[in-house]
């Protein structure tokens, strides 16, 4: 029997106001004429419900865009599932974070990819885009509504990771998850600002570091080599990895696509990410859960033995996976190895 999906990336809305250069949706101003309606937005709520209780990640483009983000937010919340929003914060102002909060919002994650105006406005090509953030960050601790720091790493702001660490805890997040760049989207155009293997290992090892300090939660996402070197550091410092020492993270693994976590895109394409514009069916054309449990894409991601190369080979290949959009950016094949991983099976 396949296990319901415990996370699932919504995008509300293509439609965004700011054009980053890192996008994965290649964002504009412009929406597509066939996203859902308030009406099927809420029919696939009431699939979701059906299924289990799912946290939903209201995101977009700029979900705030949306006029019936709240209805939809209430009608998710009264279904009984933990609703969450992704930001770029601009829009955020007392009154709006009022209303997410009243709507049943739990968190809200705000995109921060410097911890200084310049670097941050340098990625999201919009001049203020900072400072803006930082505004829609106070309106929130106005009323009261955790916030989340959410950080893509390039090689443009890799050296300010410690900084943007830094300042997330100082400004009361609950909590920083780094993503590392996928070239996808406008993404494509910074394939040469995607950190080098040996990096990525890194800042991995350095990550695992934080962990045992910070005072924040840090989580890494897009970053399946991340549960690899929890274990292999783990297993040098004499731990087991379990959820007394590593909470969550031991009880996780690294890609979720398409065995815990999936993304519908604002017409309603099912994929296992965002970053993997592979479609395994769509919730206006079939039920969610047929596409869920019966399609091709997800049940080749939820059996690790067919990955490819290295991948397929890895002892670490239950925990890890590689990142199958990574894979299929490079190759063309999702299930091909991982090209950014430095880890040699077998040595």
């Amino acid at each position: 029997m396949v296990r319901p999906p415990r996370l699932i990336a919504w995008e509300l809305t293509a439609g965004c106001n700011l054009s980053c250069v890192h996008c994965r949706g290649s964002s504009t101003s412009r929406v597509p004429d066939n996203e859902l309606t308030t009406d099927e937005a809420k029919h696939f709520i009431d699939e979701l419900a059906e299924m289990g209780s799912p946290i939903l990640i209201l995101s977009g483009g700029e979900p705030l865009v949306r006029k019936d983000v709240y209805e939809i937010a209430q009608y998710g919340t009264d279904k009984g599932l933990r609703v969450v929003l992704a930001t770029n914060g601009t829009l955020l102002t007392p009154e709006v974070a009022r209303k997410l909060k009243d709507s049943g919002i739990r968190r809200v994650s705000i995109s921060l990819d410097g911890a200084t105006p310049r670097m941050h406005d340098d990625f999201r090509g919009v001049p203020g885009a900072f400072e803006g953030a930082m505004k829609g960050i106070d309106s929130l601790k106005q009323v009261g509504l955790e916030f989340q720091v959410n950080t893509t790493i390039t090689k443009r702001n890799l050296d300010d990771v410690p900084q943007i660490l830094e300042m997330a805890t100082s400004i009361g997040a609950a909590a920083l998850h780094i993503f590392l760049l996928v070239p996808t989207g406008r993404g494509k155009d910074l394939a040469n600002e995607e950190i080098p293997p040996a990096e990525y290992e890194r800042v991995l090892n350095w990550f695992y570091d934080q962990q045992k300090t910070s005072t924040i939660q840090l989580k890494a996402t897009c970053a399946p080599h991340y549960f690899r070197i929890m274990r292999q550091r783990a297993r040098r410092e004499g731990i087991e990895v379990t959820a007394k020492t590593h909470g969550y993270e031991a009880m996780t693994r690294g890609c979720l696509g398409g065995t815990a976590f999936c993304f519908v895109s604002s017409i309603g394409d099912v994929q296992a990410c965002g970053y993997l514009p592979v479609v395994a069916g769509n919730i206006k054309e079939e039920p969610f859960a047929n596409i869920w449990d019966d399609s091709t894409l997800f049940n080749d991601l939820r059996n690790v033995d067919e990955f490819r190369g290295k991948c397929g080979r890895c002892d670490y290949r239950k925990v890890c996976g590689g990142c199958r959009a990574r894979a299929y950016a490079a190759t063309g094949d999702y299930l091909a190895e991982e090209p950014y991983c430095v880890y040699v099976p077998g040595k």
